[in-house]
């Protein structure tokens, strides 16, 4: 499987400390598996640093918070398709015994670095 992190990444620009996402979609709704719970965060992502002139791009720092180890190969899959191109940030993956809400498998928080242009 294609590497999912970097093992270290350069900043130099002001950066954006983002909380952590949960799986929730706009309409209210949660995926049931960990594959689609990522995909909806990385999209609730995508709203959040637009909203501060960024994108996945940006980012060079990931912590994920998954419930269940055994979802590991499901989130990787969804990951890769999550991140845009060849960007891997810098991350670590810790397994929890739970998250805010029963229905969460995943929940990610994430550092930018934005451009200084745009800061």
């Amino acid at each position: 499987m294609a590497r999912t992190y970097s093992d270290a990444l350069f900043a130099d620009g002001p950066l954006l400390f983002v909380s952590g996402q949960t799986p929730v979609a706009p309409d209210g709704d949660v995926a049931g598996d960990a594959g689609g719970q990522t995909r909806q965060i990385f999209r609730n992502m995508e709203a959040v640093l637009a909203r501060h002139g960024a994108d996945l791009t940006h980012v060079v720092k990931l912590t994920y918070y998954l419930r269940h180890i055994t979802d590991l190969d499901e989130f990787r899959s969804a990951l890769l398709d999550s991140l845009p191109g060849e960007h891997r940030p810098a991350a670590t993956l810790v397994e929890v015994s739970g998250l805010v809400d029963p229905r969460f498998h995943v929940e990610i928080d994430a550092v930018a670095c934005l451009p200084r242009e745009r800061a």
